[in-house]
């Protein structure tokens, strides 16, 4: 087992957050409409359509929202159409920031986006400057209460997992994306309930900041993650640990 990835843990905290405010359906419809538009409205044949409809299902999105998203990105209904934008630049003490939007507006987009950085002490940069600090990986949580992890390392490896860690009392399954749904079927096949899954771009490297750097990191955020257009924010920032508690 490796280390557990900070930034990963606060995702998935601030993901817990985003649900209870009601912030996750808006931006989960774009992600069935843009899935169904680019691969087809078959969730069999199309893995991002399948896990934006799993993504919604673990939002207890009602069905028939499922569905007008589907048939929207499929061209079946008139919808907007969205295009997919990812913005790169830095936070306090030099943090890596990647932000991804779905916008039907991109001189929009562009613009609020750089305003915010701007407000939030941060600055945009060009493209390619830290996105390869950054890789897409499956994220799976499972509360460490509900299985042992000799069980859940076994299930999970032989499905196709590429690590275990610890931490928070939860456990942490990382995949690779293509096996990613995969493995998230074979833990709930073995009756292990899955707290939160998705797919995630993780940092291969991390910045440790001080507490009042995390904070204004986290400012910055926030900040992007209220805009309409944004639908993820990553961060290659190692939170301390007591910014890490304020967030429990």
């Amino acid at each position: 087992m490796s280390g557990h990835n900070k930034w990963a843990s606060i995702k998935h905290k601030k993901a817990i957050v985003d649900a209870k405010r009601g912030k996750v359906f808006t931006k989960i419809i774009r992600e069935i409409t843009m899935g169904a538009r680019l691969g087809g409205s078959d969730p069999a044949t199309n893995p991002r359509l399948r896990t934006a409809i799993q993504a919604a299902k673990d939002a207890n999105m009602p069905a028939d929202n499922i569905d007008r998203a589907i048939k929207k990105g499929a061209g079946e209904l008139e919808g907007v159409t969205y295009e997919e934008l990812t913005y790169e630049g830095y936070g306090p003490q030099g943090v890596a920031i990647l932000v991804q939007c779905l916008t039907d507006n991109k001189n929009r987009s562009s613009a609020e986006v750089r305003s915010i950085f701007t407000k939030q002490n941060g600055t945009m940069a060009g493209a390619g400057s830290v996105a390869w600090i950054f890789e897409k990986k499956g994220l799976i949580y499972i509360a460490s209460d509900k299985t042992t992890e000799d069980k859940l390392m076994e299930i999970a490896l032989s499905a196709g997992a590429e690590d275990l860690s610890q931490a928070d009392g939860k456990f942490q399954v990382t995949t690779g994306p293509s096996d990613f749904m995969a493995v998230r079927e074979a833990i709930e096949k073995a009756g292990i309930p899955v707290e939160s899954a998705a797919l995630s771009m993780v940092p291969k490297n991390e910045v440790q900041v001080n507490a009042d750097s995390a904070r204004g990191v986290l400012a910055l955020i926030e900040a992007l993650e209220d805009h309409d257009d944004v639908q993820n924010v990553y961060a290659n920032a190692d939170i301390p640990d007591e910014v890490l508690k304020e967030l429990s």
